[in-house]
């Protein structure tokens, strides 16, 4: 029951960061290359503060230039760069599409790899949860995919994958998270340069910004890497198909937007889903230890 409540924890954090990112972004407080920015900083901040406050010590020379954290940092990058860069030409709905759909392809697939094989059960229950969020966000005009844009969000994607397979070895999540943070703050520069950002700032923007990186990205991060040695890949990458579902509910309650049958049965699909995958699925296997 504990692991279950701080997996939800974990999703209704990730579905805050869609809420904020959109009411910073969307509402013109802020350019995206901007906002990733400010989130990445600030989540690096809190983190380091919060490692302060427990005795870690996360700025060791060895823990910086292990291969784990630079791959952390490069990881997180690219889903941050790939996911803001492609949400400026790319509907809010396919993107999402793209970018789940690529994380459990991947983490799928790495499972496989490592030992932790897709029962037909799972397997099942992963196409319908997918079906269900396609069900709930499927653009409904019939617009082109910008090619472009689809494959920095397939980019994006494989980011979060990669970052989040890392994750299952990390034995302590919080200065893993906050090293993966720094460096990715870093790494995160160049891309602010390349494409212009960073010319849209806004006081509500900032505050919008900062509590994305600091509460709902930086705590929220280093709570998945605690609870992702205890899932198997399958598992983690499915349970994420609920993030753009959540999202909307929260949007219709905090903005009053209309719930339809739609989203209803697609809610269903995708709860009915990651239930087949969670219950029917065999047990995770110990991750290497980072």
């Amino acid at each position: 029951m504990r692991l279950f409540l701080l997996v939800c924890l974990t999703m209704l954090a990730f579905a805050a960061n869609s809420i904020l990112g959109r009411a910073a972004i969307a509402g013109g407080h802020m350019d995206a290359t901007g906002f990733g920015l400010w989130r990445l900083v600030s989540g690096a901040l809190m983190l380091a503060v919060l490692c302060a406050a427990r005795g870690l010590q996360p700025w060791s020379r060895e823990r910086i230039l292990r291969p784990a954290s630079l791959w952390g940092g490069a990881a997180l990058t690219l889903y941050m760069a790939g996911f803001t860069l492609a949400y400026q030409h790319l509907d809010a709905g396919l993107g999402a599409l793209v970018l789940f759909g690529v994380v459990q392809v991947s983490m799928f697939l790495w499972g496989a790899l490592r030992g932790n094989p897709v029962t037909g059960l799972q397997a099942a229950g992963a196409v319908l949860a997918f079906g269900g969020l396609a069900y709930v966000v499927w653009p409904e005009e019939g617009a082109g995919v910008p090619l472009t844009a689809s494959l920095l969000m397939a980019a994006s994607g494989l980011g979060w994958g990669i970052y989040s397979l890392l994750g299952r070895g990390a034995q302590q999540p919080l200065a893993a998270t906050a090293v993966n943070f720094a460096w990715s703050s870093a790494m995160m520069l160049p891309v602010l340069l390349l494409t212009g950002g960073g010319t849209v700032v806004s006081a509500h923007g900032i505050l919008l910004a900062v509590l994305s990186g600091a509460v709902t990205s930086g705590m929220g991060y280093a709570l998945w890497y605690r609870v992702l040695p205890q899932l198997a890949p399958a598992v983690a990458a499915t349970v994420q198909l609920s993030v753009p579902v959540i999202a909307i509910l929260a949007g219709a309650v905090l903005l009053g937007e209309a719930i339809g049958l739609r989203l209803v049965f697609g809610t269903i699909a995708v709860l009915g889903g990651i239930a087949l995958v969670v219950l029917r699925g065999p047990r995770a296997r110990p991750a290497a230890a980072e």
